[in-house]
């Protein structure tokens, strides 16, 4: 292995059970592995070895075919019942056809025969675990990297962001839960993602979960995972996301609208770093940090008590709160410069920039929906722009976010270029509501104000 691979395998070493009953083999295997930066373990029978299995993290199970106790082939299939990406290996004195066939038809990845030369099995180990590492990093790579984490960051010059980058580099080395406080659309979970790709996690996965967006009776299941059969639709085991997020971090968005029972279960597992799946007797061990986020104010929850005190204290170890884009100021310019670029190198359009006005407009809109709807007033003016500048007038008709904010440009203009006077920020969500709802159906108008439908509903 490289160096760096050995650095890495020493800061969090790759776990091998080994079930094998015949003491010298056993020794050799555990001496093998060790000097290779493996955890290994080792038991000489089948229940002890399936009893850790079910309680510790492995990344491999090594088994003799024959034990006192039971045979590997009923090792391999209780294996695959509980973990059915667990990669098995089997080992045996007694070769046959049939046994390596039978045993690769029910899971198994390899078939050894004993006695083994010592390369050939440090190769077959290698092999699997090299197999296993790119899965894990391909299914990081799906669900962190292809929401395109490099090409964004977190743009700003402001005090306030200034202040919340330096809360983030002070937290991100450290694995110490972090609940991220905000407005919907301030870039939560990019703050999250910095946490994360900023410490040395980095390489491990980064799951997230919108927990408003699951209905509550499968949020659960999602979470901690389920054995075959535990509910109707259980088709298959499923490890659930915070085993999925193991090693890595699991961001937990919208952590206010996790149901009370499921947060009576999330709080033992950050407790005892061990968790329950759906149907299950067992517990597994999990290394997950969480990493949650919230547009409410939960304090105010645990007082309602519709959010559990005690999970909110658990979370609450550090707080980052991410500043509304109406208190940054001085980043909105910079902001749709960079969401210029980004679209119009996306559609493949050549703007040169923005007039005057349209930046004006900009920087006097008070954008409820913070950065996501100053990014869709973006992408829509690069569509809808009739030359290379983004002008106001081009659009106007085309953006409701801009006929909100847009001035009054003669002392005689009608009610529709009216300009707003003061409000706070639910006023005017409330005003857009009551102008727009016979305009626009829900999912649009929840758009335009870069609010969730659920939100736009409450209001």
């Amino acid at each position: 292995m490289s160096a760096k691979a050995n650095k890495h395998e020493v800061v969090r070493p790759e776990r091998i059970l080994v079930i094998e009953d015949d003491p010298g083999i056993a020794v050799c295997v555990e001496m093998l592995l060790s000097t290779r930066g493996y955890a290994c373990t080792v038991f000489d029978n089948g229940a002890a070895g399936l009893a850790h299995l079910a309680a510790e993290q492995v990344d491999l199970l090594i088994t003799d075919l024959r034990l006192p106790d039971t045979t590997g082939l009923d090792i391999l299939a209780a294996s695959k019942a509980e973990r059915p990406d667990l990669p098995v290996i089997l080992m045996t004195s007694y070769s046959s056809l049939e046994n390596a066939i039978d045993a690769l038809r029910k899971g198994a990845v390899n078939y050894l025969i004993k006695p083994f030369d010592n390369d050939e099995f440090l190769f077959a180990v290698e092999r699997v675990l090299a197999e296993q590492r790119t899965h894990r990093e391909n299914r990081s790579l799906r669900r962190s990297l292809r929401r395109a984490y490099g090409e964004r960051t977190i743009i700003g010059d402001s005090d306030g962001v200034k202040r919340m980058l330096a809360m983030i580099s002070r937290v991100a080395s450290t694995d110490t839960n972090v609940l991220i406080q905000g407005e919907s659309g301030t870039g939560k979970e990019l703050v999250a993602q910095a946490i994360h790709f900023g410490g040395e996690r980095a390489e491990r996965p980064f799951v997230a979960i919108n927990c408003g967006a699951i209905p509550s009776d499968l949020i659960e299941s999602e979470l901690f995972g389920h054995v075959k059969g535990a509910f109707t639709g259980a088709v298959s085991t499923s490890e659930g996301l915070i085993r999925e997020a193991s090693g890595g971090t699991l961001f937990l968005d919208e952590i206010s609208e996790l149901p009370l029972n499921v947060q009576v279960k999330l709080l033992r597992v950050i407790q005892e770093r061990q968790v329950r799946p759906v149907g299950a007797t067992q517990t597994y061990h999990t290394d997950t940090r969480f990493v949650a986020a919230t547009n409410r104010d939960l304090r105010a929850e645990t007082e309602s008590n519709t959010f559990r005190a005690d999970l909110f204290y658990r979370l609450n170890v550090i707080t980052i709160q991410v500043p509304p884009l109406r208190e940054r100021g001085e980043d909105i310019e910079l902001l749709a410069r960079y969401f210029l670029e980004r679209h119009c190198k996306r559609l493949g359009m050549r703007i040169r920039g923005m007039s005057d006005e349209f930046v004006a407009f900009l920087r006097e809109y008070p954008w409820p929906g913070n950065i996501r709807e100053l990014e869709n007033v973006m992408e829509r003016a690069i569509i809808m722009a009739e030359g290379d500048t983004l002008s106001l007038d081009d659009q106007f008709d085309t953006l409701p976010q801009a006929t909100l904010a847009r001035p009054s440009t003669s002392s005689g203009a009608d009610e529709a270029s009216e300009a707003l006077g003061p409000m706070s920020i639910e006023d005017y969500i409330r005003h857009s509501i009551l102008r727009y709802q016979d305009s626009y159906c829900d999912r649009d108008l929840a758009a335009l104000l870069g609010i969730g439908r659920k939100a736009l509903w409450m209001r």
